[in-house]
């Protein structure tokens, strides 16, 4: 049977195409690594890699093995995980109050990964206004707020969740698609369908538009919504432009429908964060998902606007 220190080291080496380096990242000695690949491929039947001058490039056995291996090391561990969640006895549920579209895209995903290692907690999301979500902590309904601003309260504990981008999108054949770059100037005339005076988005784009002077009433807004996948739509059928977080407009920039443009000297990046109400005796599900957001095996889903499909 394959032994899981020998696959572990295997994706190490196969990472880092070197038994040195991958022997730094592991905290071993090179001899060590060295025997646990050579004990790995007597055990397997196959060469994993070849030397290619100073440096080494897997083969075909090593290529296939690495998605194998990864899957079987990724299972050991949430195994672990789990048995160590059973143990400690957190179960009950969890209310997460979400006032941005992370409630669609990040958070059901977050709270999907932190149901399967902890199969005793009963998540909720929760979509409300973002005027409701510290009312909602605060009167009980919720555990745990997702908002898109900063909260200065001091029942108020604060973490941020993962930072989110914002575009702005037009239609395929506007001019401004071929240019994929303009000055904030620019817009002052165009259609522009924006999201609701409440909304995260909106106030991030009106604050970085007034830095050059641009006020809402300079704007030609025909027409809000509430509903930034409905923006999204309505932009690609040709109606107008409009800035929309990059996951919401996703699947259209992908297929070409919309095109994302640049708006030179505005920064339309902003941070989502995590909320909670200090209190004395902790409740057990909240701590552990507190603490669990921000485990290395999520690092995928909070990088996600980071590769340019974003939020709200």
């Amino acid at each position: 049977m394959v032994g899981l220190a020998r696959l572990e080291t295997f994706l190490n080496a196969a990472e880092q195409l070197s038994f040195s380096e991958a022997a730094r990242r592991m905290h071993l000695s090179q001899p060590t690594v060295s025997h646990h690949i050579k004990m790995l491929e007597q055990e397997l039947g196959v060469k994993l890699f070849e030397r290619m001058g100073s440096g080494l490039m897997l083969t075909e056995g090593g290529r296939l093995l690495m998605p194998l291996a990864q899957k079987v090391v990724r299972d050991s561990i949430e195994l672990e995980e789990m048995m160590d969640a059973l143990k400690e006895g957190i179960a009950g549920s969890l209310r997460i109050a979400c006032s941005t579209t992370a409630g669609k895209y990040i958070l059901p995903q977050m709270a999907a990964r932190f149901s399967q290692r902890y199969q005793g907690v009963q998540v909720t999301v929760l979509r409300c206004a973002p005027v409701k979500v510290i009312s909602n902590m605060l009167d009980a309904e919720a555990n745990l707020g997702v908002v898109s601003y900063e909260v200065y309260d001091e029942d108020i504990e604060l973490q941020e969740f993962f930072e989110d981008s914002i575009s702005m999108i037009v239609p395929k054949y506007h001019p401004f698609a071929s240019r994929r770059k303009v000055v904030p100037e620019d817009i002052i005339g165009e259609p522009i369908i924006m999201r609701e005076a409440i909304s995260g988005t909106r106030r991030v784009v009106l604050s970085e538009l007034a830095k050059h002077d641009i006020s809402f009433e300079d704007l030609n807004v025909f027409m809000q919504l509430e509903n930034a996948e409905a923006i999204v739509q309505t932009v690609a059928a040709g109606y107008g432009i409009s800035f929309v977080s990059k996951l919401a407009a996703a699947c259209q920039l992908e297929q070409g429908s919309v095109v994302e443009v640049d708006v030179n000297g505005i920064n339309l990046r902003r941070k989502i964060y995590m909320l909670r109400k200090r209190v004395k005796e902790p409740h057990r599900p909240l701590e552990a998902f507190w603490s669990f957001v921000h485990d290395p095996s999520n690092k995928d889903l909070l990088q996600l606007s980071k590769r340019n499909l974003a939020v709200e």
